[in-house]
């Protein structure tokens, strides 16, 4: 299962820097995460200064 960003999201930027699989980028209201490409490895979940992203 795909991590998901809610709409806490403020768009920083930071998960999609730390993403190794570049699934993460700018969708139409905060970040997306390509559920086809994520890898599952959290490394997103631990950079988000909102809590946004959960599994």
């Amino acid at each position: 299962m795909a991590y998901t960003i809610s709409d806490e999201c403020i768009s920083c930027g930071a998960c999609a820097d730390t993403c190794p699989t570049g699934s993460i980028s700018d969708g139409a209201n905060h970040y997306e995460i390509d559920a086809d490409s994520c890898i599952d490895c959290g490394a997103c979940e631990d950079t988000c200064p909102t809590g946004a992203i959960s599994a």
